[in-house]
């Protein structure tokens, strides 16, 4: 009789308990070990209409991986989201030469004539790369990078825009322009901006 009370007893702690805590495997990770897919070939001779892809897979940047969040449990072994307690640190940290230098997160601002601004502290190099990682993985159609200058040139609806960073001190700020060096419209700039803000690698 006890021996029956008692394993009744452990699967009803087993079924409440569920089986999240004890950290079995379910596959919610299979899909970091996909693999790429080749393209899908038609027989010679085929006559097909010429097809796009409607959802276009983006270029995803190593860096944007690597300081991707990690939701899963302490065994790695099933995905698992932080509790709402537990906040989210917003800032990278990088080191070097035994210094860390904290790259914040990305804020929406406007100067004095309105003109939209993303504004971030940190690391000048770092938060450019950010900034270069973002665009891509928007699918942006960069046309021109300057080495020694912050700045790239892209197409937007057949328009070119140059997304320039200044940087005063630990403080850099990030603003759209027109091809001939004028603030962008402030729709548009404010448009992309808000893209690049909410596709922030860090």
């Amino acid at each position: 009789m006890q021996l029956r009370f008692g394993l009744t007893l452990a699967l009803l702690t087993l079924s409440l308990a569920g089986c999240s805590s004890l950290g079995i495997k379910n596959g919610s990770l299979d899909y970091k070990n996909t693999t790429d897919v080749q393209l899908l070939k038609y027989p010679q001779g085929t006559t097909i209409r010429p097809s796009t892809p409607l959802y276009p897979a983006p270029v995803v940047d190593p860096l944007a991986i690597q300081h991707a969040p990690k939701f899963e449990n302490k065994r790695g072994n099933r995905y698992d989201v932080p509790r709402p307690e537990f906040t989210q640190t917003n800032s990278v940290t990088q080191s070097n030469n035994d210094t860390a230098t904290a790259v914040s997160r990305p804020q929406l601002l406007t100067d004095g004539n309105a003109n939209p601004l993303l504004k971030v502290d940190g690391d000048s190099a770092i938060i450019w790369r950010y900034a270069l990682a973002t665009l891509n993985s928007l699918n942006y159609n960069i046309i021109g990078q300057s080495k020694n200058v912050t700045e790239v040139t892209f197409k937007l609806d057949n328009t070119s825009y140059v997304l320039k960073m200044t940087s005063v001190g630990s403080s850099n700020t990030i603003a759209l322009f027109n091809a001939n060096n004028s603030f962008a419209d402030k729709d548009q700039a404010a448009e992309v901006l808000t893209q690049i803000y909410q596709n922030w690698p860090a």
